[in-house]
């Protein structure tokens, strides 16, 4: 077999499994496993896959520039923003987290709810700053322009004052072993900080997003209360959330 053939077929069994470990495709392609962590390596460094020990995970889809995302599974998106702006009750101090989905979530939120919204992200403070009821506090920091989030120790810092209800968690990878993960050290900080100062998280993924990862963890599974996901979601993908005890949130209406 060819490399790019042994490579091609790596790629299918992992969107058909959606992980490969290194031993049992050494054992069926019949190649040394340094030769597949060779493939895997440089597979992974196109962006097609992320490496994890012994094996390799499916890489996230937020790898893609802030107006690409924009464009990425819009009902989706819209579907899991209906179900998540159910959960902000009046009163509540909210995190919004940011992101294309955290940014559906604010453009949702019901025009007489009273809350306040806490967020990093430019896009969200601007979509609400038009809310009659809802007070906006903006978090400082240096802009990550990849993602449109501030990030750094000034986020973070700011982010110590604050005791939230809810935290909106904008997901880049989940995976029921690996956890929360995203492509950026700066904006894993930020987001475990997040995690740490809400009574209750919840995670928003499009189906693209589970079992996958990315290189700089946050946090376990077990840092969210809700997983907020699509419609299109099946049950049998979600066996593994619900076994570890998350609540998993569809909106149906679409």
């Amino acid at each position: 077999m060819l490399t790019a053939e042994r490579r091609q077929y790596i790629l299918e069994i992992l969107r058909r499994d959606k992980k490969v470990l290194s031993s049992e495709l050494s054992d069926v392609l019949k190649v040394s496993e340094d030769t597949i962590r060779r493939d895997l390596r440089e597979l992974a460094e196109s962006g097609l896959l992320q490496r994890v020990h012994g094996g390799a995970l499916l890489s996230s889809p937020a790898t893609a520039s802030y107006t690409d995302r924009q464009k990425q599974a819009p009902k989706e998106k819209e579907a899991i923003a209906r179900a998540a702006a159910k959960l902000v009750c009046t009163g509540q101090v909210v995190i919004l987290d940011g992101g294309t989905t955290t940014l559906q979530v604010a453009r949702h939120l019901p025009a007489d709810l009273q809350a306040t919204v806490i967020t990093n992200s430019p896009p969200i403070a601007v979509a609400l700053a038009d809310h009659p009821h809802i007070e906006v506090v903006m978090l400082g920091g240096q802009l990550y322009k990849k993602a449109l989030v501030n990030v750094g120790a000034a986020t973070i810092e700011s982010l110590q004052m604050i005791r939230a209800d809810l935290c909106m968690l904008g997901v880049c990878s989940l995976h029921p072993e690996m956890g929360i993960s995203v492509p950026n050290l700066d904006e894993a900080h930020v987001k475990r900080a997040m995690i740490n100062r809400a009574a209750e998280v919840v995670g928003l993924a499009t189906a693209a997003k589970l079992d996958t990862a990315a290189p700089y963890v946050v946090e376990s599974i077990h840092a969210l209360t809700y997983l907020v996901t699509a419609p299109i979601v099946s049950d049998e993908m979600l066996a593994s959330y619900k076994i570890l005890g998350l609540t998993i949130i569809r909106d149906d209406s679409v």
